[in-house]
């Protein structure tokens, strides 16, 4: 604009103009592919990072469960596959793959209060007294406080603290009733319950399929939630491809 109005319209003019705009053209689309190149190499950075933080996750979660297993000579095992059948659970009622991924990780430390309670009485040959049971019931707090410092994943302080409520109100620790507690912990306590029956205790040998089946039926709306202590039910029935078997 500021050729033509001084010096007048002329090829000379033009082309120098032409040559101007395309060289700011070019400058400007060289940035922008600039731009977009740091970007991306950003974003898949993050990628990278978002990967290993989730990895070191994963890991360090394994380990504390192994490490609260490891505490119980009866229990090896118990908290990969309390995990394993809560997700099973969660599929089944619809869950989406992050609330299964959620519920996995929940599941997998729902007892990391154990850490908290005396070995004596963890591997105690034969029933409890109740002064020692009382000290059982201690884990779930003991686990939420462990937990509850992981700010960015309170599900996992959720599952601790309230996989021992009952369903209709006469659990531990705070005896929250029906729809109050927590799904997620309503999902565990059903697939908890299945383990502990299954397993071998220091008390009794573990419990057959048939008489498990029963229990559940027998808790469903008083200990358990209905509709996940069904879906137990049926994964019981489904034995077969799920290898649900006495004793596991």
């Amino acid at each position: 604009m500021v050729q033509f109005f001084v010096y007048g319209l002329s090829l000379t003019n033009l082309t120098s103009v032409g040559v101007t705009v395309a060289m700011y053209i070019v400058a400007m689309h060289d940035m922008s592919e600039q731009a977009r190149y740091s970007v991306g190499l950003r974003m898949s950075m993050l990628e990278d990072e978002k990967m290993k933080m989730q990895a070191l996750f994963e890991q360090t979660a394994a380990a504390l469960a192994n490490a609260i297993d490891a505490k119980d000579q009866y229990t090896r095992g118990h908290s990969s596959r309390v995990a394993e059948y809560s997700v099973e659970i969660a599929k089944r009622a619809g869950k989406t793959e992050e609330e299964c991924k959620e519920i996995y990780f929940a599941a997998l430390l729902h007892d990391v209060g154990k850490i908290g309670v005396r070995n004596s009485i963890i591997n105690k040959a034969g029933r409890l007294t109740n002064e020692e049971f009382e000290e059982i019931r201690k884990h779930p707090e003991i686990g939420r406080r462990i937990l509850s410092s992981i700010s960015q994943s309170p599900y996992l302080s959720i599952g601790a603290n309230y996989h021992h409520e009952r369903y209709d109100g006469r659990g531990y620790p705070e005896g929250l009733k029906g729809d109050d507690i927590p799904e997620i912990a309503r999902i565990i306590a059903v697939a908890d319950s299945y383990d502990a029956m299954t397993s071998k205790r220091s008390y009794r040998d573990p419990v057959p399929q048939e008489k498990v089946r029963e229990e559940l039926l027998k808790g469903m709306g008083t200990q358990f939630d209905p509709q996940f202590a069904k879906i137990m039910l049926q994964l019981i029935d489904q034995n077969t491809e799920y290898k649900m078997k006495d004793g596991q």
